[in-house]
């Protein structure tokens, strides 16, 4: 039996990898999360025997050593982070102290029967791009605010724990995931739980800037797809849609497919945080997954026929 440890696994995509590790019955899932910005609603719904919940803070060394010392575990997800562009930007010594938690997963993973770690990054370590699309080796890493930068940090300690220990990593570099465990944080969910409600949808500035959007079951069936194959060892991968759009272009896509009567509402931009451009090169991504990747229109269809995400938004 594999023995696999998720942090951050009551999150978005956390927990959708939970839900799809534990089908298999030769992995038992730890789940460790502090719920700062998980939810307990997003763990699994059915007790089936091979995952268990444990509440702990990766930035505490007591508290995550407790786990990891006593589990003899094949693997680690490390997603555990402060994430959210309101959340970082408004608390980016929180955001810091998540290099501890980066640097405990490593010395604990070294130091014990740990095969390998996944770490979640983000499109954020690239900046505002010189080129698009993204590529994960020729695109430089030019992140500034605090949340990018630990990504970067967090990518370079990988690097450097896998060349001096010889522990074995490989770094997703997510863009933009959705899906209907989403929080309203983020843009997607955002903007369909306004439109569903037929309440404002604002967007900072004039919402020219471009994004892809990936829904959910792309990016864990990627992770799985990695984690099943031994894919990309001591390597970096872009996770992501790679089909452009604006974020004005998705707010009036939404109030399309949810035929919402809201309002557009423009905000003045953001002073940093907000870059103007994202698109990943995503050939690893497509090249392992092997079929279509689910389009915006799909996926927010999907999110709407989701009982538990209209429940998490009061419908």
């Amino acid at each position: 039996m594999n023995k696999i440890l998720v942090t951050g696994g009551a999150g978005n995509v956390g927990g959708a990898l939970v839900e799809k590790l534990i089908r298999d019955k030769n992995n038992f899932v730890i789940i460790a999360d502090d719920l700062s910005t998980g939810y307990i609603s997003k763990l699994p719904e059915k007790e089936t025997g091979n995952w268990k919940f444990i509440k702990a803070d990766v930035n505490n060394y007591t508290e995550i050593s407790a786990i990891m010392l006593d589990e003899n575990f094949d693997y680690v997800f490390h997603f555990a982070a402060v994430v959210g562009v309101f959340r970082t930007q408004e608390n980016p010594i929180s955001v810091l102290n998540d290099i501890s938690g980066i640097k405990h997963i490593l010395d604990l993973s070294k130091q014990s029967s740990v095969k390998h770690v996944y770490f979640s990054s983000s499109s954020e370590v690239y900046g505002e791009p010189v080129e698009l699309p993204q590529h994960e080796q020729r695109t430089p890493l030019n992140s500034r605010v605090p949340y990018a930068v630990v990504k970067n940090v967090g990518e370079c300690f990988f690097r450097s724990y896998q060349q001096e220990f010889g522990l074995p990593y490989t770094i997703f570099r997510f863009f933009n995931t959705y899906g209907p465990n989403q929080s309203t944080d983020f843009v997607v969910s955002r903007f369909l739980a306004a439109a569903l409600k037929n309440e404002v949808i604002t967007i900072y500035g004039d919402g020219s800037q471009t994004r892809t959007f990936t829904y959910v079951d792309d990016t864990v069936d990627t992770c799985m797809a990695i984690l099943t194959g031994n894919l990309l060892e001591n390597d970096v991968v872009n996770i992501g849609s790679d089909t452009l759009m604006t974020v004005l272009e998705l707010a009036e896509l939404v109030i399309k497919l949810s035929g919402s009567k809201s309002p557009i509402i423009h905000l003045p931009a953001l002073k940093e945080g907000d870059m103007t451009r994202r698109q990943p090169d995503n050939t690893k991504m497509k090249e392992i997954l092997g079929k279509e990747l689910i389009s915006i229109e799909e996926g927010i269809k999907k999110m709407m026929s989701d009982k538990k995400y209209l429940a998490s938004i009061g419908l």
